[in-house]
């Protein structure tokens, strides 16, 4: 069994963040462990309070895991302050993870700013060298490479400038785009697209953690950079379209589909 460490947010709702990431390393065979980099007061509806957790805590978490079990593969999170990435990025440079997923959260859905306005750059200059992939979404690659990314164009021009920038590989996902949610895949080697579906329902919170979490998990089990990205796109895909109509806002998405019908419970 392949163990993988969340580094992420708590959402006390339980759609997203830490919660969303260890679902699905559970969804996909894998041990999930768990790095609390904030805690969220948070529900369908959106985000209404953030603490941070002292970045000594931060650190003592890191320590903790990487000195007793070992960690096949990491996915960052949410890390809303620049002592909290100093420190993430100080600890996994010493530990050397084989594997790290990147998710450059940003934004709520419901528009909470949750990077601080001095992190971004904190985090493309500490944490970007040292992913393995990057997924950012068009609003958080506009961020990231200072110009409007909302066609396949620019979504080419942002990979090719966020892999310069030092990631070994980016996942664009294309899930803002009009009329589709193609995502363009970049490496060193060149691109490729991924189709996807738009699918008709409010119910998508926390499907970016669900996907960089999915990534994690199919790399650390051997899955080529391409195929990891066709099955972590298929399984989103699956919670989304039977995604749970929870709470008043937007509902989490099914990470548990497969199971509950193999065990027989109705959705």
């Amino acid at each position: 069994m392949k163990h993988l460490l969340t580094i992420a947010g708590s959402d006390s709702s339980g759609g997203a963040g830490i919660q969303a990431d260890l679902k699905t390393f559970a969804a996909h065979g894998c041990f999930g462990m768990s790095v609390i980099t904030a805690v969220t007061a948070q529900n369908t509806q959106g985000v209404t309070m953030v603490q941070n957790i002292d970045e000594e805590v931060v650190a003592a978490q890191i320590d903790a895991i990487f000195s007793d079990i070992r960690v096949d593969a990491v996915k960052i999170g949410m890390v809303s302050q620049v002592n909290i990435i100093n420190i993430i990025a100080e600890r996994l440079a010493y530990y050397k993870p084989p594997i790290i997923v990147l998710d450059t959260v940003m934004v709520s859905k419901s528009g909470f700013d949750l990077l601080a306005p001095d992190a971004c750059s904190a985090l493309v200059e500490k944490l970007l060298p040292l992913a393995t992939l990057v997924t950012p979404n068009l609003p958080e690659a506009e961020r990231i490479v200072g110009f409007a990314v909302q066609d396949r164009e620019a979504m080419i021009k942002a990979a090719k400038k966020i892999l310069a920038l030092g990631a070994k590989n980016v996942l664009i996902k294309g899930g803002h785009l009009d009329k589709s949610a193609d995502d363009f895949l970049y490496t060193a080697n060149g691109g490729m697209w991924f189709a996807g579906e738009q699918i008709a329902t409010k119910n998508t919170h926390g499907t970016g953690c669900t996907l960089s979490s999915a990534l994690a998990a199919n790399l650390a089990q051997g899955l080529h950079l391409p195929e990891a990205v066709k099955e972590s796109k298929a399984y989103v895909t699956l919670a989304i379209k039977h995604a749970l109509d929870i709470g008043k806002g937007c509902g989490p998405t099914h990470h548990f589909v497969k199971m509950f019908r193999k065990a027989g419970y109705e959705e």
